[in-house]
This record gives structure tokens, sequence and C-alpha cells, in this order.
């Protein structure tokens, strides 16, 4: 193997990642960690191929070459001149080729032991699929159960105060996971980096400590869970958390807040439910927006739409539940679930450290 080649195994070995794609493929995903160094930007790309295909392969080398070489120049300058003479950068870009290689040998030639990531993006994309296919049946889950708005979120997060392995899918997700899940401040990223945060999570669990997880279903918001993580997660055991229907409305008034800030957009969403509860229904939840009545509001959705639908799947993707140690909970207050987290850890099967 060359000496300025390194693999997938080796990424922990680097000082710092350079990732320099298009800032749009960085935007897509990346390698965990990596910083953005584009040799050539979105534009300057698409000129580049535009010369390669319209003109020739000689003329597009010719201006990518010198665009490659300013860009070069400059991210050393604005990034690196402060660097120390042992500093170990990994480059990659696409497939390993022209791109990484002239970062790679312009800052060995600096004197930097720097490296190439061999097979690029390309071959860190087939290690993230083929690890998502294989890492959640090492692990041991605990899935968080429970209807809408009982905390289970809250739950996981104290659990995540108190030392415990925690899987936040809806967190990697950036949504809650339900019709008014999504989080406007907060886009979801694109499928590929999703599963990148999976397998960044997966990887760093102890085997030998369980990881708690929501039981979400396949699909959150526009992304789609592994189907290797969802199988292991529906053939695990659960906790139930039953919440009293006054707290779980308060928890859910305080979570959909920024809803509240923007009515309108908060009916437009509700309507996307009519095919479930006809027109008269709809109707009478927008009345409520624009009384401003939200907890009557956060109530009817609880009543008419959530719990319905979390019992009808629930049973079926989660048999465990069945089986389920209760977790209940009194209040909505974030002590409260700390006080629950205490004790669910202090009952763990698996001797973990907290």
């Amino acid at each position: 193997m060359r000496h300025d080649l390194a693999t997938i195994g080796e990424l922990e070995a680097f000082d710092t990642v350079i990732d320099v794609r298009s800032p749009s493929e960085f935007a897509e995903d990346h390698v965990p960690g990596a910083i953005s160094c584009p040799v050539l930007d979105d534009g300057e790309r698409a000129r580049v191929g535009t010369l390669y295909k319209q003109v020739s392969p000689f003329e597009a080398r010719k201006v990518g070459a010198a665009i490659v070489a300013r860009n070069i120049a400059g991210h050393i300058e604005a990034r690196f001149l402060e660097r120390p003479r042992n500093w170990r950068p990994l480059v990659y870009c696409w497939r390993g080729g022209k791109r990484s290689g002239s970062m790679t040998h312009i800052l060995r030639e600096v004197g930097w032991n720097a490296k190439q990531l061999e097979g690029g993006y390309k071959a860190f994309r087939r290690a993230v699929v083929s690890d998502l296919g294989t890492l959640p049946e090492r692990l041991s889950f605990r899935v968080i159960c429970g209807l809408t708005g009982s905390g289970k979120s809250r739950l996981l997060s104290a659990l995540a105060e108190r030392g415990a392995q925690v899987l936040d899918l809806e967190q990697a997700a950036a949504h809650r996971g339900s019709v008014l899940g999504d989080l406007p401040a907060n886009p979801q990223p694109a499928q590929k980096h999703f599963e990148t945060l999976l397998w960044q999570a997966l990887r760093a669990f102890d085997a030998a400590c369980p990881v708690y997880v929501e039981s979400e279903s396949k699909k959150i918001g526009a992304l789609h869970v592994p189907d290797a993580l969802i199988a292991r997660m529906r053939a695990s055991e659960c906790l139930r958390v039953e919440t009293d229907r006054a707290a779980r409305v308060r928890l859910l008034a305080e979570e959909y807040a920024h809803f509240f800030d923007d009515p309108d957009r908060l009916v437009d969403r509700l309507r996307t439910l009519r095919p479930l509860h006809g027109h008269a229904v709809i109707e009478r939840w927008a009345e409520l927006v624009d009384a401003r009545d939200w907890d009557t509001l956060v109530a009817e959705l609880l009543e008419r739409h959530y719990d319905p639908s979390y019992t009808r799947s629930i049973h079926g993707n989660y048999p465990a539940i069945a089986q389920a140690a209760v977790v209940r909970m009194e209040s909505h207050a974030r002590d409260a679930f700390a006080e629950a987290a205490a004790r669910i850890l202090g009952d763990a099967r698996v001797p973990c450290p907290a």
C-alpha cells in the first residue's frame, strides 16, 4: 500500500479530517468531525465538468488545476498556517481521486504527514451501510414505550445525563416523529447523514451495557430508520412509561410551543389529518388555534389522534410491551424524570457504570 494512503479503519489516528468535495456534497453527508475545505466549489465544479464534456478533458484539467491550486493556497493561509510540524491531516474527496490527491500532495510537500483516504467518501459510505447491517445485532436495547406526551424523550435525556447509553433517534433525525414533529429552526439532515450519525453512535456503544432508545416507527419525518436497527429494536425488551393525562398535555404544550407562535403553520399541519378525521373535526381544531386554547387542542389531539394511532401500532411493532416493566410518572417536570432514570438504572439487569 502507498505510504500516503489510509483506510477507513484508521480514521481516529488523524488530528484533522479534511473534506475537499464541494459544499453541496459536504452538506449531504461527510465523515464525522470532518471540516469542509473544497478545492472546487459547486459553481467551479460545474464549470470544469462542462469544459470536460463540451470542449476536452485537457482544457478542463488546465482550468481545474488553476482553480484547485488557488483554493488550496487559500485554505492553507486561512486555516492551516498555525498547524505544528507533527500535525496529521487525512484528506478525502468523492472516491480518492485528483481532488484529494492534490491537497494531500501539497500538504506533504509543506512537510506535514498528510494522507489520502483510500477510496474516498465512496469507501466510507460503503462501510457505513455495511456496518449498519451488523452493528445493531451486537447490542442489547431497552425500548422506551409510551403514549405521545408521556415523556419518552425526556426520560431518554435523563438517562443520558446519568451516564446511560442512549440512542436518541429523534435528535439525530431533527424530528419528533409525529405530524407536528418537525422543527422549523432545525431542518432534517439528508438520509445519508442521518445514517452516518447512527453509525457513529452505534460504533461507540459498549456491547456489555444496554442501550436505551425510544419506540420509533420505521420513518421519522422524511427519514428512514435502517432496517437492521428497527428490527433489533422491535425484538428487544421494553419499558412502558405511563403518565397522567394532564401532565401529558402540559408536556406537549411545552414541546409544541414553536407552533403556537405560528398559528397558520399549525393549522396547515393539522389539515393534513383531514382524511383521517374529517372536515368538521379539523375545523374545530382550527377554531381552537384561533382561540389560542392550547390545552383543549392538545387534549383533543391526544384523545382523537395520537392515542388511538399509537395503541394500534405499538403492540404489533413492539410485542415485548406486553411484558414491559412500567415507569409511572405523576409529573412532567424534569426532576421527576431524573428520579425515574435513577430508579431504572438502579434496577438495570446489566450492571454498567452510570
